[in-house]
């Protein structure tokens, strides 16, 4: 879905190494964490650069990805759908310099009650589901499953499945024709 509405131009992605906007000739983006401790911590200076040289829209929201953050939803992808630009921040390690989410007024953001190695996932999971909400990346606006009647559980051919001498059938209902007993089956 993403390389269709990519190739259609509905919808773009840039990935960025904050490595290229470091001044040392190790090209570090990380660093030890002041006060100590464990891991390292991603700079400051590489992001913030990284971030300036991304064209500026009237409509933009940084986003730093965090398990810290604020519970990402589904009204929240809704919502991101709207912006003309919408940067991700990866982080990594330990995490990633305080001072990026003050100076971006970046806002924290996590995928899940869980600690991941990384960003990149929780990153491409809300590309992913803002994607769903831009105009024409799904095709039909119907879609968008919360917008429609569905038990959660769906169907396809054979009508009937035998796996290990076992017959699995399609609930009759389904077979029946009737939208109204269909519609019914589906919202319980």
């Amino acid at each position: 879905m993403i390389k269709r509405a990519q190739a259609k131009k509905l919808f773009s992605v840039s990935l960025i190494d904050p490595r290229v906007f470091t001044k040392d000739k190790h090209h570090k983006a990380d660093d030890k964490p002041y006060g100590g401790g464990p891991g390292m911590v991603m700079k400051a200076e590489p992001l913030v650069r990284a971030v300036s040289k991304i064209k500026v829209s009237p409509k933009r929201k940084v986003i730093m990805l965090s398990p810290r953050g604020k519970q990402f939803t589904q009204q929240m992808a809704r919502t991101l759908a709207r912006y003309q630009s919408v940067v991700l921040i990866a982080g990594h390690y330990e995490g990633i310099d305080a001072r990026v989410k003050k100076i971006l007024k970046a806002e924290e953001v996590s995928v899940g009650p869980y600690t991941l190695t990384g960003g990149e996932l929780p990153a491409l999971i809300i590309m992913d589901a803002v994607a769903r909400y831009i105009p024409g990346v799904l095709g039909k606006g119907e879609s968008l499953e919360e917008r429609r009647i569905t038990s959660g559980e769906v169907y396809t051919r054979p009508e009937v499945l035998l796996h290990k001498g076992k017959k699995y059938r399609v609930p009759k209902v389904l077979l029946s024709g009737d939208p109204k007993k269909i519609d019914e089956y589906r919202s319980h």
